[in-house]
Formats: C-alpha cells, sequence, structure tokens
C-alpha cells in the first residue's frame, strides 16, 4: 500500500495512493481516506478525492530523523573518506523535513549545497534493542529521501548539525510505500532532468537490518521516526532555480525546487 499524507481545504489526513504511476498507465491517481492513522489499526474509508486536487505533505512528521553517513563505499571514496568501521550515526531535526513540491531554502551560511538521494525507513511502532529477526515487524514502509547538504559547512565544522540541519535539509516523499523488498532497489538523481546520481540499494555496505539493530541498542525509535540509509556516489552541487528529482524504484519521485532563502 502506498501511503500519502496532504491537505485538502486547510484539513490534514492520510489516504491510501491508488492507480498506476507507470510510465504510460492510463487514469489518474486518486486517494482514498485513512479512518485513523498508518501507525496503528485502520480503516479506508471508501471516500476518493484526485490526487491532483490535494497539496502533498511530508509523509510523516518525524519525531527524529537518523541518518548514515558513508554507507556506500564508493560515496565515501569520492569525497576522500573511508568506509568507517562502525556505522555513523546523526540527527535531522523534524524541522528540516519538508515534502515533495516544497522548496529547499538554499542557506544564507553556504556556498557549496548538494543533493543525496537516500532510501528512508519509516518506523512503525516503538521500540528499542530490536533483535535482527524482528526487524521488519517495526518498519512501515520506505519513502525517498534527499538529504540535502551544505558541504563546505560539513567540512569545515567538526559536528554535522549546522550542514545537515537547516531547515528545508531533509526532503521526503512523495509517499511511504508499506509492500516493498528494499534489498535491491535503483536509486536515482537528476537536477534538471540530468542524471546525477544512480544506483542500488544492494550495495550498502550495512543493510537496514544492520542499522536498525546498531540504532536501537542506543535509543528508541518512536512511531513515524525516519532513518536515512546512506547516498550512492554522485553527489554534487545544487544551485538556485535547479529542481532535484530522486526516484527509488517501487516508490516513485520526490521533487524539490532550491529557492533562495529570505
Amino acid at each position: 500500500m502506498r501511503i500519502a499524507r496532504f491537505s485538502i481545504d486547510g484539513n490534514v489526513a492520510f489516504g491510501a495512493v491508488e492507480g498506476s504511476t507507470a510510465p504510460g498507465a492510463e487514469g489518474e491517481l486518486v486517494l482514498d481516506i485513512i479512518k485513523g492513522i498508518p501507525f496503528a489499526d485502520f480503516e479506508l474509508s471508501g471516500t476518493k478525492v484526485p490526487l491532483n486536487k490535494v497539496r502533498l505533505l511530508p509523509p510523516v512528521l518525524p519525531n527524529k530523523v537518523v541518518a548514515i553517513g558513508r554507507n556506500y563505499a564508493e560515496h565515501a571514496a569520492e569525497l576522500g573518506n573511508e568506509v568507517p568501521d562502525a556505522p555513523i550515526t546523526f540527527f535531522k531535526p523534524s524541522t528540516s523535513v519538508i515534502g515533495s513540491g516544497d522548496p529547499i531554502a538554499y542557506p544564507s551560511f553556504s556556498q557549496d549545497l548538494h543533493h543525496e538521494a537516500e532510501l528512508a525507513v519509516v518506523i512503525g511502532r516503538m521500540c528499542r534493542e530490536v533483535p535482527r529477526e524482528r526487524v521488519k515487524d517495526v518498519i512501515l514502509g520506505y519513502t525517498c529521501a534527499n538529504d540535502v547538504t551544505a558541504r563546505d559547512v560539513q567540512q569545515r565544522e567538526k559536528q554535522w548539525a549546522r550542514a545537515k540541519g537547516f531547515d528545508s535539509s531533509c526532503p521526503l516523499g512523495p509517499w511511504i510505500e508499506t509492500d516493498l523488498d528494499p534489498s535491491d532497489l535503483t536509486i536515482q538523481c537528476t537536477v534538471n532532468g540530468e542524471q546525477r546520481q544512480l544506483g542500488r540499494t544492494s550495495q550498502m555496505v550495512r543493510s537496514i537490518e544492520d542499522l536498525i539493530v546498531h540504532i536501537t541498542e542506543a535509543m528508541t525509535l518512536l512511531p513515524g521516526d525516519v532513518i536515512l540509509t546512506g547516498t550512492p556516489a554522485g553527489v554534487g552541487p545544487l544551485n538556485v532555480g535547479d529542481e532535484v528529482a530522486v526516484t527509488i524504484e517501487g516508490i516513485g519521485t520526490l521533487t524539490n525546487k532550491v529557492i533562495k532563502r529570505g
């Protein structure tokens, strides 16, 4: 099931996305409004609205976004780094999250903004110290993410909080796909239609199971929390006016335009 969060006539709701996003598919996408929230038992209301009549919002409002650095060997190498012995974890605050179609505001304190296409894992239930064999039980689904990074600030400052945590630095969307095998999916990033990144989730140094076991050894994850699993090689600059799109096989496309912060 594809679950979207959206607003219509000033009201916010979740809905199940119906219809095909495949090129050439006939018919428009519609949303069957969900009774309740997707983190508990819910029903479809049968009330349907066209997707093009609503505003898509970030598919979740996470309490926290836990991100993983250098989880693709070629990406680590392209920035002159080694693959770490243990996962590098950092946080992106909830205020960094935006949805598909929302603008990325170029931070005033940076002159070198980069895109980083990533698979995001959405947590479905409160969990800690999750054993490997139970990891699938705590996952609601998957969505596209862009770990937008002020690269010059990241290189200059020892902590990554400002470089990766500024407002609008965590686009998520367009929706959550709950029925998906994430082990070998294509990840692509384009800027103004030109391909920049192309990789596969099978290239991850550490699997999603590894990451969730590692993270929950230290902290409790809550429903709606998001894990960013790392980016493949090909990261590069974004400029004001650029349109950046992250496409992940089996999920869809997350699109955002870069604007001047003001």
